[in-house]
């Protein structure tokens, strides 16, 4: 049952032989396309399509992370901890990108593999996404448009809103994903009752509003990360929250209604807010703050005792 580990080294390794070709230019911000990588272990949702959507998947590297987008059929990739050291605890993982496209290595196979290793079996959610542009220039145009766009809020200090518009297509990967995992709990060595949610970016906002709306998630706990602060009306039944941001990050704009949200409720809340890291940091970059926030994550899990087979 040490399949896991196999699985992510033939993931990593399908993504590495792409890059190899122009691997001098992996760290900068153009965007590259590169041919879609295995994805070893990936079960089919069968959630349906997207409506609208004329372009295939495609894939493209920034930063030198693989990147997927027009994602019209929804997946669930387990990282399943080794058995001699599985807690039962496991968490979905949903990567970022604004609902237009996924950072899958930066948030996802490498959260995911952090997990694993610490006992926690891990589900890396592909959600569906909106259409975008069918060549990769067009749509490197829509992004620089959208973080123009972005910037000039931050310089407005307007605080940045979760995401509002229609997340049906995503909330029904997540309810998939977790029946899935119900389905299978036994064999994938799950406690049903000890499932949270990690996602980043949009992914935190995926998170939330899994947690705010969903009838068919229970959740034990969840951790949006560096995603929206807003206030939010809590559920009575709502979990308790993690929830890590720097101050550089252009979502936060020292908004912290989500936390007093929560600590209004009552319900177990951890904030976390760092000096620097910016947006996008995944388990860290060089040199930032924001870098310890795994450790904290893994340490608040410990505390209540959900590290505990």
């Amino acid at each position: 049952m040490h399949w896991q580990s196999t699985l992510f080294s033939k993931l990593i390794a399908s993504v590495l032989i792409v890059l190899t070709s122009t691997i001098t230019f992996a760290q900068d911000g153009k965007m590259y396309p590169i041919e879609a990588p295995q994805e070893p272990g990936a079960i089919p949702l069968n959630t349906g399509g997207v409506d609208n959507q004329p372009e295939q998947e495609s894939w493209f590297r920034q930063w030198g992370d693989p990147m997927a987008r027009n994602i019209s059929k929804a997946t669930l990739t387990p990282f399943l901890a080794d058995p001699a050291k599985a807690t039962g605890t496991s968490v979905i993982v949903a990567p970022g990108g604004g609902f237009m496209w996924l950072s899958m290595g930066n948030e996802g196979w490498e959260v995911a593999q952090a997990l694993a290793a610490r006992g926690i079996n891990a589900f890396v959610l592909k959600y569906r996404l909106q259409p975008t542009a069918g060549t990769l220039e067009a749509f490197e145009a829509q992004m620089n448009q959208r973080f123009a766009e972005a910037a000039k809020q931050s310089d407005d200090k307007t605080p940045p809103k979760r995401p509002r518009g229609n997340l049906e297509n995503q909330l029904e990967d997540v309810e998939a994903a977790y029946a899935l995992i119900k389905s299978r709990a036994k064999e994938w060595n799950v406690d049903m009752k000890r499932i949270g949610m990690m996602g980043f970016s949009a992914g935190a906002g995926l998170t939330m509003a899994t947690t705010l709306q969903s009838k068919k998630v229970s959740l034990a706990f969840i951790a949006p990360i560096y995603g929206g602060m807003d206030a939010v009306e809590v559920p009575k039944n709502a979990p308790p929250l993690f929830v890590a941001i720097a101050v550089d990050d252009f979502l936060f704009h020292g908004e912290t209604g989500l936390i007093k949200s929560w600590y209004d409720a009552k319900i177990p809340v951890e904030f976390h807010l760092y000096q620097n890291g910016g947006h996008g940091f995944g388990l860290g970059n060089p040199d930032r703050t924001s870098n310890k926030w795994f450790d904290a994550f893994m340490y608040w899990l410990e505390v209540n005792k959900l590290l505990k087979p």
